[in-house]
This record gives C-alpha cells, sequence and structure tokens, in this order.
C-alpha cells in the first residue's frame, strides 16, 4: 500500500486539498487498490480558506517521513493564515525530510512557497500562482528559476500555478506511485480523459 500525506497548513485551499483525496481514493476503490491518504496539521481542527473546518488524522508533531511514500500540499490565502504555518519550521522540516528520502512532493498552487522556503528547489526549476507576480518573486527570492508552465517536475517536486492543475498535479503524483496506465484508467472512470 502507497500511503500519502497531506499537509494541511491553517487557510488551505479546500478544493486544492480534495483533488488528493478524491484521485487516491478513486485509485483505492476503482484503480489498482493501492493508495491510501492521511492528513496532518498543526492542530486536529483546521480552519480551511474561506472559514470551513476540516479535521486532520493527526497532529505534524507525531507524523513520521517513514511511515509515507509521498507528501501532497495544498496551496492557501495568505488573508486567512495559510503562510503563518506553512513557513513554520516543522512544516518546512518535513518538506525537507521527504526530499532527503527522494519521495514526491505534490505542491498546488502557492504551497509552491514553503517548498522553495525549504531550501530544496535552490537553483532548481518551479512555478507558483501565475496572477499575483508578487508570488512568483517571492519564489524567485527562495532561489527557484520560476518557469511560465502550468505544472513543473524537478528532482520528484511538482509545483503548479494555479487551482486549475491541482486535478492534473493529483493524477500525476498518482501516475509516480503506481503506473501511468493505472493512472490514465482512473483518469477514464473519473471523466477527465
Amino acid at each position: 500500500m502507497k500511503k500519502i500525506l497531506l499537509l494541511l497548513a491553517e487557510g488551505f485551499e479546500t478544493y486544492e486539498a480534495s483533488v488528493f483525496i478524491d484521485v487516491m481514493g478513486w485509485n483505492r476503490m476503482e484503480g489498482d487498490g493501492s493508495t491510501i491518504l492521511e492528513s496532518c496539521g498543526f492542530s486536529k481542527e483546521v480552519k480551511t480558506s474561506f472559514g470551513q473546518k476540516a479535521v486532520a488524522d493527526h497532529l505534524i508533531d507525531d507524523v513520521g517521513t517513514s511511515d509515507y511514500d509521498a507528501l501532497a500540499i495544498p496551496g492557501g490565502f495568505e488573508e486567512f493564515g495559510f503562510y503563518d504555518q506553512a513557513y513554520d519550521e516543522r512544516f518546512l522540516s518535513l518538506v525537507r525530510e521527504f526530499h532527503a528520502q527522494d519521495k514526491p512532493i505534490a505542491a498546488v498552487c502557492v504551497a509552491a512557497l514553503p517548498v522553495g522556503k525549504s531550501g530544496i528547489l535552490n537553483g532548481k526549476k518551479g512555478t507558483t500562482y501565475n496572477q499575483n507576480p508578487q508570488r512568483q518573486q517571492a519564489l524567485r527570492d527562495f532561489g527557484v528559476d520560476v518557469l511560465q508552465e502550468p505544472v513543473v517536475e524537478t528532482d520528484k517536486v511538482l509545483t503548479s500555478w494555479n487551482p486549475s492543475t491541482a486535478m492534473p498535479v493529483a493524477f500525476l503524483l498518482l501516475e509516480k506511485l503506481t503506473s501511468k496506465d493505472n493512472a490514465d484508467e482512473v483518469r477514464k472512470l473519473m471523466g477527465f480523459k
């Protein structure tokens, strides 16, 4: 079984988290059955962007990277406190640990910013939210070569530029954890192909 950790910072964007839940869930039920997703946050109850509440499976201090095969990170809104937790050293350390263990990391939209801040993309290619030059400049300031592409993969790290790229990133993560044929089958079953 491939286990994916969904890392939730306060103010995360619900849609960007839900794509990983759905794609990995569809794979578990209708694909090759090999994926399970668990979430973690700084508290059990995590406020999302727009003020909704989600319940995390685990606390960030209680998870070990050796228990997981991949990391998925949804972006979020500054107005809802996303960067307060996404830039916390515990969050960044978890990103570094997954990278050090050569495990895939999938970051949607501004989730590329804490990935960049962690240092794992220093001198490498990436992308982030493309509708606000400030976000792309922030990623550059972390030493990342920012590309104007919807999805960028560098050293098993996927970054993408807005919510519209969330589903393709989730399918690409599934492909990396299983196979292209399996990911294509799940994509077809979900009506995206």
